[in-house]
């Protein structure tokens, strides 16, 4: 059964081998033993359950948590040739009954629903109604309350699989679970200890850091203005926070989004999408903006304030590099945020048992912002790997900065602490110290104080700085709410002593974590084209990594493209013609010797080949002055009719003369005229969806090309 699955693996999806566990978990299932999967984010888990889905005779039901995932796997899965469909809240009851019918008439072979569709007693007839092969259970750590996102809807799954008269195989994967989690899951779904699978949590393409003691805000714009290409998440505390870092960010002009659960439901979708999209580079955002982001191509995540928990952190840095690219995962840590996570859990409704939980989980996060111990090491330890070495390559594994003494400048601010008796917070005391004349520090009599004015030399931001340094350093204890009240701690008290040096380490400078090569930008712009006319997301047609192989690779004939990993025989029909095209013109362009006639596969007559002098989009063009259609020139060229479309804006764009108003329907032009008034002309979906179905995507384009980029 493995050759078949194997097959299945390079024709559909692109890939010439398994990775670590989809085999053993793969056989286990096709040879109808229940199985725990856990592998790390961006390890092959939807691999597990998609190859048996298409070797089992039914349908494979996918337990999934949240309905904007469900799109994209769906999307994804029709991009490569698979027939599947999602069934939730966000379509008709028509719609629901059209797919599970469809499903019983073996029009699908997976189908995707949220967990709360279990309460239906309907679907659970349905169950019982259908050829089921397999259910997968996707995130199954939301089963335990042990796990960092319980969710009770998943206590329901136990019920459905009981109620099914002919037991289907069962699928439990997730990337995040301890070994308590891990009991729980096969306690409660009756799975052998035997037969759980768990290939490691560790993720080499993530390179972890914790920044310490810096000013988060100018260390942030830096980052992002050095990566501005590259999409990224920001993760903050609160919503007040979140709201504040993305006005923030617009202000420094940076192409960002917001998401958290304070918003309305239309705008939190609306920025998901166009973060997915490519159309914004950058979203800021709360836990709320969860499990299940598909997004492959997120080259970075920056944690603004620590997290609750390993777990939470390790899913949400994890969102970073899916495609196995190398990606980064920096977090931002000042004490106080400690403060934030430990009232966030006193107001919870959680009982008093749990909340003892999250305290210790929470300790030992803060753990991992002080070790000076590998990083990544220190995680896997926490997830039951005692045997994980150094990474060698997160922040502490390669920090080479200097240390200076700063044994003077702590001293300072311990004893302006204590003549302040320990009852102020960090604004105050810096202004102390630099000898401001606010009238607050006069009303208290502190410009009185011996420490008044003693580093006047200093602004009263690079104090702010020093007194960050020393509270992450555990020098200074801060204690209350949002604005705490900074004490001394054992450690400050012996540098007051003069038995304790302070060395501190210069600040880490945000660096361009990527470097990108023209062709790729070529071929991303091509990706985003083809994404936007299809209406998914860019990384659905071929992710960065296949991207870069492209670019590694120069393949400038189907069966080269084909080599390619992520590239299956459906995409290669799709999209192949097109990308081949724009590789073959790079490297005219650029002198780059091509492979030789004989080991480029043979087109058919009726396909005109490229000239090597002449960019493809040109040649499209040429033939459409000659009067050639849209429809004639693919089928000339080989090409889809959405990459010739495609061509003739990229025509324009170079300064080609093309009437546009032969593609737009006169009764249809009012409509667009007025959508796009509604929606603006930033993206081609907001003013597709206030249209009727027969104005295409392309018609939008060639009216926008008419009257507004003439």
């Amino acid at each position: 059964m493995l050759d078949q699955a194997l097959k299945i693996l390079k024709d559909t999806f692109g890939y010439d081998s398994f990775r670590n566990g989809q085999a053993e978990i793969i056989q286990n299932l096709l040879e109808g033993r229940d199985t725990v999967g856990i592998m790390p984010t961006g390890g092959g888990k939807s691999i597990c359950y998609q190859i048996p889905a298409l070797i089992l005779p039914g349908v494979t039901l996918v337990v999934s948590p949240l309905i904007s995932l469900m799109k994209d796997q769906v999307d994804a899965l029709e991009k490569e040739g698979v027939p599947a469909a999602f069934i939730n809240s966000s379509i008709s009851a028509s719609d629901v009954r059209d797919r599970l019918n469809g499903a019983m008439e073996g029009r699908y072979k997976i189908i995707y629903i949220a967990p709360e569709r279990l309460e239906s007693a309907a679907f659970l007839d349905w169950l019982n109604n259908v050829n089921l092969s397999l259910i997968a259970v996707d995130e199954a750590h939301c089963m335990s309350q042990w796990g960092h996102d319980f969710r009770p809807s998943y206590l329901l799954i136990k019920k459905m699989i009981d109620r099914i008269h002919a037991k289907p195989v069962i699928a439990a994967l997730t990337a995040t679970a301890t070994p308590k989690v891990t009991r729980d899951i096969c306690d409660m779904l009756n799975i052998p200890a035997e037969n759980v699978t768990a290939t490691g949590f560790e993720r080499d393409n993530l390179f972890f850091q914790v920044i310490k003691g810096q000013d988060r805000d100018r260390f942030l714009e830096s980052y992002i203005n050095k990566n501005r290409s590259h999409s990224g998440i920001i993760y903050a505390a609160t919503r007040r926070e979140a709201e504040r870092l993305h006005a923030f960010l617009i202000k420094q002009n940076i192409n960002a989004g917001k998401y958290h659960a304070g918003m309305a439901e239309q705008e939190r979708n609306d920025n998901q999408e166009r973060f997915l999209y490519d159309d914004l580079t950058v979203m800021v955002a709360t836990s709320a903006f969860g499990m299940g982001i598909n997004k492959s191509n997120v080259r970075y995540v920056i944690h603004y304030n620590i997290p609750r928990n390993i777990e939470s952190y390790y899913q949400e840095a994890g969102r970073a590099g899916r495609d196995g690219e190398e990606s980064e995962c920096i977090l931002l840590f000042a004490a106080q945020d400690i403060q934030i996570q430990k009232f966030l859990i006193d107001q919870s409704e959680m009982d008093e048992e749990r909340k003892r939980h999250e305290y210790d989980k929470l300790q030992q996060m803060a753990g991992y912002c002080h070790t000076e111990a590998c990083l990544q090491q220190y995680i896997l330890k926490y997830f039951g790997d005692r045997d994980a070495k150094g990474c060698g390559h997160c922040g502490n594994c390669t920090d080479k900065r200097e240390s200076v003494d700063v044994t003077r400048d702590a001293q300072m601010v311990f004893s302006c602490i204590k003549r302040m008796k320990e009852r102020f917070g960090k604004t105050l005391i810096a202004k102390v110290l630099t000898g401001s004349s606010d009238r607050k520090i006069q009303s208290f009599g502190f410009d009185k104080l011996s420490t008044f004015g003693i580093m006047s030399d200093r602004t009263q931001k690079q104090v702010s700085e020093l007194i960050d340094y020393l509270t992450a350093e555990q020098y200074l204890l801060p204690t209350g709410g949002h604005y705490p009240v900074l004490g001394l701690t054992s450690k400050a008290v012996e540098v007051l002593l003069g038995k304790r040096s302070v060395l501190r380490k210069e600040n880490v400078q945000a660096k361009q974590f990527v470097v990108q090569d023209a062709l790729f930008e070529r071929l991303r712009k091509i990706r985003k084209e083809i994404a936007d006319a299809e209406q998914v997301p860019p990384f659905v047609i071929f992710s960065d990594a296949t991207l870069k192989e492209m670019g590694a690779k120069l393949p400038v004939n189907e069966q080269a493209l084909l080599n390619v990993k992520g590239i299956g025989k459906q995409k290669l029909e799709l999209y192949g013609q097109t990308f081949i095209n724009e590789i073959q013109d790079y490297c005219t362009e650029n002198g780059i010797a091509q492979p030789e006639p004989s080991l480029v596969s043979p087109e058919p007559q009726a396909k005109i080949k490229n000239s090597s002098k002449e960019k493809s989009h040109h040649i499209t063009y040429q033939m459409f002055s000659e009067g050639l259609s849209i429809q004639e020139i693919a089928n000339a060229r080989g090409l889809s009719t959405t990459t010739v479309e495609s061509h003739l804006i990229r025509s324009a764009e170079d300064g080609f003369e093309i009437d546009w108003g032969q593609f737009i329907d006169k009764a249809l032009e009012p409509l667009i005229a007025k959508s796009v008034e509604e929606a603006g002309t930033e993206r081609l979906t907001p003013i597709k969806q206030r249209l009727p179905e027969e104005v295409s995507y392309f018609m939008i384009r060639a009216y926008l090309q008419k009257n507004i980029r003439k």
